[in-house]
């Protein structure tokens, strides 16, 4: 679904992505993980056409969807109506399955997305980005300033999305442990270099994931 071939992105003098390559197979849960300024967002950027690459490829077959950092919904629009924007190349504007996925936007449905919760919104994005019907979506730190009740909540509806419906998902994560537990292979990113990457299970105790976040410990699982 997503072919990522020896990319590079500057942002002036200043190379934000230095020859990354990475694949994303239909039906594939991959995980981008690193730490802050890695350059995780420029990757997503750049699969959306928000930013050119200076060099290398990319190739993106199927319907893509792209839930952003900061969710960035409109907010004096219902949460309805943001729903309904991600319609725009679907057509399908019927938002009742997103309900029944997140029922807890059920309820808030009319409400103005600045009056929700964080976690009320992070569902918003992600239900805004499923109303395109995506063949592959790329959520940008989903877990971001969210409580792990709200995130694991979140989690369990991707998976499901994913078993039920062969939904392809890149997720982009500061979160190694979240990341690697819900996706099957991941690759890890460091200061807009691939360090590492493999199936999810041997970089969840590699000593170079490890070096990857600085020296910190990785998350301890909730």
């Amino acid at each position: 679904m997503i072919e990522v071939d020896d990319v590079v992105v500057r942002y002036g003098s200043a190379t934000a992505l230095d020859r990354v390559t990475l694949t994303v197979l239909a039906s594939e849960m991959v995980a981008l993980i690193g730490a802050n300024g890695a350059g995780k967002s420029t990757l997503l950027k750049a699969l959306s056409g928000v930013v050119p690459a200076a060099a290398g490829s990319i190739r993106v077959r199927g319907r893509f969807a792209h839930v952003p950092e900061g969710r960035q919904l409109f907010s004096d629009l219902s949460v309805d109506d943001n729903l309904r924007l991600g319609a725009f190349r679907s057509g399908d504007r019927d938002t009742s399955w997103i309900y029944g996925l997140m029922p807890e936007l059920e309820r808030v449905r009319k409400q103005r997305a600045d009056s929700l919760s964080g976690g009320q919104q992070q569902m918003v994005a992600i239900g805004r980005g499923l109303m395109a019907r995506p063949d592959v979506i790329a959520i940008d730190e989903m877990s971001l300033g969210l409580a792990p009740k709200i995130v694991h909540s979140i989690a369990r509806q991707l998976a499901r999305l994913h078993e039920t419906q062969g939904l392809a998902v890149l997720l982009v994560e500061q979160s190694a442990r979240l990341a690697l537990s819900l996706c099957s292979k991941a690759y890890v990113l460091e200061s807009g270099r691939l360090v590492a990457e493999g199936p999810s299970e041997e970089l969840l105790n590699s000593p170079v994931v490890v070096s990857a976040y600085l020296g910190n410990p990785l998350e301890e699982p909730s």
